[in-house]
Parts: C-alpha cells; sequence; structure tokens
C-alpha cells in the first residue's frame, strides 16, 4: 500500500516537471518569435515577399451607372463600383453601390508606397486603396467609405498569409490587421511610416460626370495618375 502511494507521488512529481519543462520551452519559442510590429515592417521576411509580388497595374477600379432619376428638381444618380483582381482582371472582388447628388462622381484614393529596403528583390512597390465617393455637394471628408478602414481591401486580401499552425500554437503576433490599419491610417498622417520606408500620397482624386449605357474603367500610370477611361462593355 506504501509502495503504490510513493509510486503515484513520484509519478506526480514527474507529471509536474514535464510539464514545467514543456511550458519553459514553449514559454522561449513564444518569446523569440513574438517581436514588435515595428520589426515585422523592417525584417519580416513573409512581408517582404509579399511586396516583391505585387505587380505593376494599370487599371485599379470600374464604375456604371445603375441609374438617373429626378426627385424634386434634383438628379440623382446610383451607381456601381467594382474592382477586380489584381491578377486576374477579369474576376471582381468587390462591388458596390453608392447613390450621389447630380452626376459628378468624385473617387478618393490612397496611394502608398514602399522602399525597396522593404521589398525582398530591392525593387519599389506600392499599393492603391480606394477610400470615398462624393458627389459635388458633399465634402471629401463626408463621402461615402467604399471599404472599411483598418480591414484588408479586397483587391490585396491575399497580400499576407494566413498565420501557419506553427504561429497559432506558439502565440506568434499576427499583424496582418495591425499592419492594414497601420496602412489606411496614412490617410491621416501620411508621414506616420516614412521612417520605416513606407510613404503615402493622399488626396488622389479623379472625378468625371456619369452617363447611363457607359462603364468607366480607371487607369493608373506609373507616376500614380488615375483617371477614367470609357469602355464599351466590362
Amino acid at each position: 500500500m506504501n509502495n503504490t502511494r510513493g509510486q503515484q507521488r513520484g509519478f506526480g512529481k514527474l507529471l509536474v516537471l514535464g510539464v514545467l519543462i514543456v511550458m519553459s520551452i514553449w514559454g522561449l519559442v513564444v518569446h523569440q518569435t513574438a517581436g514588435t510590429f515595428m520589426q515585422f515592417l523592417t525584417e519580416n521576411r513573409d512581408l517582404k515577399a509579399a511586396l516583391a509580388r505585387l505587380t505593376q497595374e494599370d487599371q485599379i477600379g470600374y464604375a456604371r451607372v445603375v441609374e438617373q432619376v429626378t426627385e424634386n428638381g434634383e438628379l440623382y444618380t446610383t451607381l456601381a463600383f467594382f474592382q477586380t483582381d489584381r491578377d486576374q482582371p477579369e474576376r471582381r472582388v468587390y462591388q458596390g453601390e453608392f447613390t450621389i447628388r447630380g452626376d459628378v462622381a468624385h473617387f478618393d484614393s490612397l496611394i502608398v508606397k514602399f522602399d525597396p529596403q522593404l521589398v525582398l528583390d530591392g525593387e519599389r512597390r506600392s499599393i492603391y486603396l480606394w477610400r470615398r465617393i462624393y458627389d459635388e455637394y458633399t465634402p471629401p471628408g463626408e463621402g461615402r467609405l467604399i471599404e472599411p478602414p483598418d480591414e484588408a481591401p479586397a483587391r490585396y486580401r491575399a497580400l499576407l498569409p494566413d498565420p501557419t499552425w506553427r504561429e497559432r500554437l506558439t502565440l506568434t503576433p499576427d499583424f496582418s490587421q495591425q499592419f492594414w490599419a497601420a496602412i489606411w491610417d496614412l490617410a491621416n498622417d501620411t508621414e506616420a511610416l516614412r521612417e520605416y520606408g513606407i510613404s503615402a500620397v493622399y488626396g488622389n482624386t479623379v472625378h468625371t460626370r456619369l452617363e447611363p449605357g457607359k462603364v468607366y474603367r480607371f487607369k493608373i500610370n506609373g507616376a500614380g495618375q488615375i483617371w477614367p477611361q470609357v469602355v464599351e462593355n466590362w
């Protein structure tokens, strides 16, 4: 009987010791992999590789008139706005409807540029984010949001990979949400991340008069200038 109790106590001690060893190793791994958000921006190889996969884009959105109606002597235009996959332009990744007063729509964007040291192949890259749509009678700050801030935009949702099972097991921070929150916030302070090699151009707005039956494709050149191009169908 005493031998049995002694064996049980011995087994219990070994079990506790084993748990402590596992927890110590796990804690060491967590400490080594945690890092900080700023380290993520400047040192994370996955982010550098993801930015290197960004290709030069020449079309970043489409718009077409859904309907135009006159109410109480005022013209209102409902438009559909689309964004397509960066690599498969025929595949839609975002669609929204917006109603504006009149027939002139303003499309507000944010261009974010990444310096070469942040990119795996050492070449500068940029991303283009649509922010708001508004009319001639609405201040830009009161325009309709195209996509919610702080979230990965539809066209770049696959840019950062989901955490691996090992990263989840070791509680490695998933900085993707913090990354996009910081990127969107550049609209409020374009210099906030400049010391880390990230700069932004805000207020890049294009406006156009919308006509029923026409499709407007938004083109962009290497200098970041955006303009609408009328196309027959899309």
